[in-house]
């Protein structure tokens, strides 16, 4: 499938074959952290992949451990094969991104909290919360915040539950995590509030949004719904989300009923939370940004699941039965339909990207090499990194040079600014060698390129 967009800019900080791209206000180091022990010294990316897929494979088995105990073995074991079911979770699996790990620490570190809370003699549970605290604020500080704020609500309110070892491993794990977040905040952006503040610039301005039916039109299989337009998913893809609530709250009722609503209350509290700032308070949408919510909503999910297909006596039984079992088939063909559906655009947009790297090396664009351009259909951050080149943009979210640094680098290097068809290049640029790439796409090459094929 190739690396995407994101994927190239956590995977560059650490690759030995293509500079670093630059690095924005809202992204943190944990993806690149993630991915070292590979993208170091290896650019294959089938081999991160399968790396990938293998390490958030046993992640979710880690996190489903921390619930044993906690909730009935085969709820934890539903629970986990609805989360690693969903098209989103499936996609995001094997890829460079931090969200599902977000999820996966959500899910430990609710664990590891109920199971602390349970037995308050045992060493273990504090550290896996420490653990699950640290791996959501490494990936993402501010999704790690909202996801544990019911954890210190109920630390500090909740009279029978306040536990100082607890309340200290789920402080000292958040700030751990976001350390170098914190650290890179004040050498690069002047202080913590200035990068959560150009963080707000970047993502359009956080404040009252309601991005509810941005999520439902990327349910269809938009990995980023930005501007969200266009028609809305078929009813069959859309109808496992309106589904969700409805079992979560079903969940919670069969919870309540077997004396066990500790657990379930708090993920669906921990799971709302995760879910506030992407429903409401962004004004784009992206599925994969609900996956801490989705992660921690499967148990109660599953609970009421369980519950259909063994509660029901006499006639109703198979009934029951058949009716939930039809359901989770009809849902796991839907699911994989999105999924191929999406993995084929994807791979066929990434193999673009590839042609057009190729075509910048027949005219003479190789590393050392810097790409510019603002093009949509052509972006020049991934191209870069296919290319080997660096990337500089003179404007937008990834603005990190001027038009006169561009044309000084381009003495020294090899440039190319990546255009559309019938699309004015920059000034300093329209006395370059303009080259076809691919259908729609041109590069003006400076001269330099030019000179370095030649000889």
């Amino acid at each position: 499938m190739g690396l995407g967009w994101d994927e190239t800019v956590y995977v560059s900080q650490v690759a030995e074959h293509a500079p670093a791209a630059f690095f924005s206000a809202p992204r943190a180091r944990g993806v690149s952290l993630l991915v070292a022990p590979v993208a170091s010294w290896s650019s294959s990316v089938p081999l991160l992949r399968v790396y990938l897929a293998v390490l958030s494979g046993l992640g979710l088995f880690l996190a489903l451990r921390a619930w044993r105990g906690v909730l009935p073995v085969r709820v934890v074991a539903l629970g986990g094969a609805l989360f690693a079911s969903l098209w989103v979770t499936l996609f995001y699996g094997p890829q460079a991104m931090p969200n599902l790990w977000v999820a996966l620490g959500a899910l430990g570190a609710v664990g590891c909290f109920l199971q602390a809370q349970a037995d308050r003699s045992r060493p273990g549970p504090v550290w896996g919360l420490a653990a699950g605290a640290a791996l959501m604020a490494l990936m993402r500080p501010t999704d790690a915040v909202w996801v544990c704020l019911p954890l210190l609500v109920a630390l500090v309110a909740v009279r029978r539950w306040r536990h100082g070892p607890l309340l200290l491993a789920l402080v000292g794990g958040l700030a751990a995590g976001a350390a170098e977040w914190v650290i890179e905040a004040y050498v690069d952006f002047g202080g913590p509030a200035q990068r959560l503040a150009e963080g707000s610039r970047i993502q359009g301005g956080l404040g009252w949004n309601n991005a509810v039916g941005d999520q439902l039109r990327s349910l269809g299989g938009r990995t980023l719904c930005r501007p969200c337009t266009g028609a809305m998913p078929s009813v069959a893809e859309t109808l496992w989300w309106f589904a969700l609530p409805v079992l979560a709250v079903l969940g919670l009722v069969v919870a309540l009923r077997a004396r066990r609503a500790a657990a379930t209350v708090l993920a669906c509290a921990c799971a709302a939370t995760a879910a506030v700032p992407y429903l409401f308070l962004i004004g784009y949408a992206a599925p994969r940004f609900l996956l801490p919510a989705y992660a921690l909503l499967s148990l109660p999910v599953a609970g009421a699941l369980v519950f259909l297909l063994t509660r029901p006596r006499g006639t109703w039984r198979p009934v029951a039965v058949t009716a939930v079992t039809l359901g989770l088939l009809g849902h796991l063909a839907i699911q994989a339909t999105v999924l191929v559906r999406l993995v084929d655009r994807t791979t066929e947009g990434h193999q673009r990207w590839a042609r057009i790297a190729a075509g910048l090396h027949r005219n003479g664009v190789t590393p050392p090499c810097l790409l510019t351009g603002d093009d949509p259909t052509a972006p020049p951050v991934p191209i870069a990194y296919y290319a080997g080149c660096a990337s500089a943009n003179t404007a937008g979210h990834n603005e990190n040079t001027t038009a006169a640094g561009l044309a000084r680098t381009a003495r020294r290097m090899p440039v190319a600014v990546l255009t559309a068809d019938g699309v004015e290049p920059p000034s300093y640029a329209r006395t370059w060698t303009t080259v076809r790439l691919d259908a729609g796409v041109y590069a003006r090459v400076a001269p330099f390129a030019g000179k370095r094929r030649g000889s």
